[in-house]
């Protein structure tokens, strides 16, 4: 048991955040398919540190470059084509210098294409999503913020469950028309190779 407690000691040292986040528009306002034509709503995380979610606004970004500037890995679900490039924006340093794990990433990897959240929970964890990213737009629009961001914290807790589920169990479940198959992932290195990570060069 010794000869692990410093392994064990270490990765307690490690901050694995969750995040999501909400836009104000659509791509059809933008007139663009590119993520990063649209303007950030909210953004919700799991600190790994405190165990807290928390939500930020844009105005209130500078309470969470603290957090990001010093994580070690960054989870989300399509976050590297679509939550991380929005977010970027908003940064003065590069976010991309950070590593991370895109579960839908590692799906289609894994899979060969694409599965939403809702279907890989639904299959995986038993539970749904609480809404649509659509009707987070109108939420917004609305001004019912309170609504959007109760609706983003939910994916994320649904995205550290799935996290959490794949690490422990190696793989994930999905719905192959009517049979429920299991989709082995390689989580081994997820979490590993820390040294690689560019986080604490990162501009502050």
């Amino acid at each position: 048991m010794s000869e692990w407690r410093p392994i064990y000691e270490y990765l307690l040292m490690l901050q694995f955040p969750i995040f999501d986040i909400e836009t104000t528009n659509f791509f059809t306002d933008t007139g663009s398919n590119d993520p990063a034509s649209l303007s950030l709503a909210c953004v919700c995380i799991h600190d790994s540190e405190t165990d807290a979610y928390t939500s930020y606004f844009e105005e209130e970004l500078k309470k969470l470059w603290p957090i990001i500037e010093k994580t070690d890995l960054l989870i989300g679900f399509n976050s590297d084509h679509f939550d991380l490039p929005i977010l970027n924006k908003y940064y003065s340093g590069d976010l991309s210098s950070i590593k991370s794990v895109d579960l839908m990433k590692e799906i289609k990897k894994a899979l060969g294409r694409r599965i939403g959240l809702n279907a890989v929970a639904e299959a995986t964890l038993g539970k749904k999503k609480s809404g649509d990213g659509i009707y987070a737009n109108v939420w917004w629009r609305k001004g019912e913020r309170q609504k959007v961001v109760d609706y983003c914290l939910d994916d994320v807790r649904l995205t550290k469950e799935l996290y959490d589920f794949a690490k422990t169990n190696g793989h994930i479940k999905y719905q192959d028309g009517k049979r429920l198959r299991e989709l082995p992932l390689e989580t081994a290195h997820w979490e590993k190779d820390q040294e690689t990570v560019l986080t604490h060069t990162l501009p502050f």
